[in-house]
């Protein structure tokens, strides 16, 4: 049994974490950290909780547990690092954005390996820190390694996303009040998300001369949870040649398949799953991605990374499943 701390409690992928490590063989919550809400009860919170889980939110870190998860906003992670200091044994799981590039990947004798585990799985089974990818990084990089496994990317990547609300986190601003949200729909950041970087990044592990541009219109969409993503790049190929070459790159992968049928956003709302679908058209492959923002795109997968840097089975806590209606 390892113990494990998570860091900015009130948010709502640390309620994720609560719901999976609560119930993990192999974990137990040592401690729930929120400064702004130190001495209440958690499920104060995180309502759903109420009777499941009776810890009290702390102020103050046990600096000795196995695994810390950080869940702060971008940019606060470096700054938590720097004012804390945990042991050597230790390891750090980072929600942020702070050290997912390379250029930030190492702080204060800290490497921090970038956690999509279809990617670098056996570097993050030895890793002492991990970068948890980005939800739309997540997203659109399971839909297009395969393609960049077999050097296969040689014309720009046309990408549309949409995001659900708790994309945006739990503070207010005027685009995640009801009033704003509700019957709506809007892009932003378009051509600028600071997910590119990841997407780039990890795109060049596979085909490092690929300097195609990728053009990415984020969406928000009205509906809480979910990530559904559509891409589309000139492929020399048919459709069989490229479903085989999808199937035999995930054939081991623990939570992302590739479905003969359309997909739709609630076969992977509530689950760790990442789905993907291909259509070809007059030389164009479109590759459709679905994921839970909050789960593959965020706590599920810092989860799965968990898994993987103890030993345990890669789904371990994570077989949870879709509300479907």
């Amino acid at each position: 049994m390892i113990k494990a701390g998570i860091i900015g409690g009130a948010g709502y992928t640390a309620g994720e974490l609560i719901r999976i490590l609560k119930d993990h063989t192999h974990v137990e919550i040592d401690f729930v950290f929120s400064t702004s809400n130190a001495g209440n009860p958690v499920s104060e919170i995180h309502q759903d909780l109420e009777g499941d889980f009776e810890m009290i939110f702390t102020g103050k870190i046990n600096p000795v547990v196995d695994v810390v998860f950080l869940c702060l906003g971008h940019g606060n992670s470096k700054n938590f690092l720097q004012e804390n200091t945990f042991s050597q044994q230790t390891r750090i799981i980072d929600l942020s954005n702070d050290f997912r590039l390379k250029e930030d990947k190492i702080f204060e004798g800290m490497d921090f390996v970038y956690g999509l585990p279809e990617l670098n799985k056996e570097a993050i089974r030895s890793a002492k820190y991990i970068a948890n990818p980005g939800c739309f990084a997540t997203a659109i990089q399971l839909a297009v390694l395969p393609l960049a496994d077999k050097k296969l990317i040689t014309n720009d990547l046309h990408i549309n996303a949409t995001t659900g609300a708790t994309g945006a986190g739990t503070s207010l601003s005027k685009t995640t009040h009801f009033t704003w949200r509700d019957n709506n729909f809007s892009s932003y950041k378009v051509f600028t998300h600071q997910h590119l970087g990841e997407i780039g990044q990890s795109i060049r592990q596979f085909q490092n001369n690929f300097a195609e541009e990728v053009i990415f219109i984020p969406n928000r969409g009205d509906f809480s949870r979910g990530i559904y993503a559509t891409l589309y790049t000139k492929f020399e190929g048919s459709l069989e040649e490229a479903q085989k070459i999808y199937k035999d790159f995930y054939k081991e992968a623990a939570f992302t398949f590739i479905s003969d049928r359309e997909i739709f956003l609630k076969q992977v709302v509530n689950t760790n799953k990442c789905l993907i679908h291909l259509h070809y058209h007059k030389g164009k492959l479109l590759i459709t991605s679905i994921i839970d923002n909050l789960l593959k795109g965020a706590s599920g997968q810092a989860v799965q990374n968990m898994n993987l840097m103890f030993g345990f089975e890669e789904s371990s806590g994570l077989n949870l499943k879709a509300n479907y209606f």
